[in-house]
């Protein structure tokens, strides 16, 4: 079973995700594996060099201060990108699941629904916190404006839209209230498969 994991950015969903591998779940983190192929995979690396031109990357790293500018003034490019990165990352996890044995995976993606990659999973688990929270979380985590964080936000669906999708929902207020619903939410996904 592929349980979808979701949530906007500085939602928490790694946290959740973490908490989930803590309890032998074995966790594909989609963002983690899509920058690792785009340093990695000569197909999609070529495909990013034709798009963005030469300052792509540098010394054969990909440049995302430079990748990042271009894809939030353009929102067609960042269209153009996702079309690049995210059929590698989808192949890359077909394989990475194969090789499992769990009852159940966690797939974990900030654009989960919006890719439509929700289609592809037996249950997804939407992750919420408040927006002030998630700002100040995000302003500290990668040192960035408020204004960066909220143009971030923008490029991503709200929450009201996405729990309408969810099968489950974590409200990622405290740490100790999280651990709980996790812990509670793995029991009925392992019920689920029996």
């Amino acid at each position: 079973m592929v349980v979808g994991l979701t949530g906007g950015i500085g939602s928490g969903k790694t946290y959740v995700a973490e908490i989930f591998k803590s309890l032998g779940v074995p966790v594909y983190i989609a963002d983690i594996e899509a920058k690792k192929l785009m340093h990695t995979n000569a197909e999609v690396k070529k495909a990013i060099s034709l798009l963005f031109g030469k300052e792509a990357y540098k010394e054969g790293l990909l440049n995302r201060k430079f990748i990042s500018n271009q894809v939030f003034k353009h929102k067609s490019l960042l269209e153009q990108l996702n079309a690049i990165v995210h059929p590698a990352v989808a192949k890359h996890f077909d394989e990475w699941y194969s090789s499992q044995n769990f009852d159940f995976v966690i797939k974990e993606s900030a654009i989960l629904f919006e890719t439509g990659g929700d289609k592809k999973c037996d249950k997804t688990v939407l992750v919420m916190a408040p927006e002030e929270i998630r700002i100040e979380r995000v302003m500290n985590r990668d040192q960035i404006t408020e204004n960066e964080v909220r143009a971030r936000i923008k490029n991503q669906w709200d929450d009201e839209k996405k729990k309408k999708l969810a099968d489950y929902i974590i409200d990622n207020i405290d740490t100790y209230y999280v651990k709980k619903q996790v812990n509670k939410l793995f029991l009925t996904l392992k019920n689920d498969f029996i």
